[in-house]
């Protein structure tokens, strides 16, 4: 049986609670921490270069234009 649990603590409680880790429980939070901030920002970047507008035909056509013009130079 499990129980589900809330607690307010403040951030001060929490480095306390922190520095009685060991080293090795340090990396490991250290890592999941890392973790989170790499997930927030790939979302958030994600989101701002989500479009509607564009499909694969569009990008397939701009492929083909630059591909002509790079043959054309050489």
């Amino acid at each position: 049986m499990k129980t589900a649990l809330q607690i307010d603590l403040t951030f001060d409680q929490i480095v306390s609670i922190v520095k009685q880790l060991s080293a090795q429980e340090k990396l490991m939070l250290s890592k999941e921490l890392e973790k989170e901030a790499i997930d927030s920002k790939l979302t958030r970047l994600l989101k701002n270069f989500k479009t509607n507008d564009l499909d694969l035909k569009t990008i397939n056509e701009e492929v083909e234009i630059v591909r002509q013009e790079i043959y054309a130079k050489q």
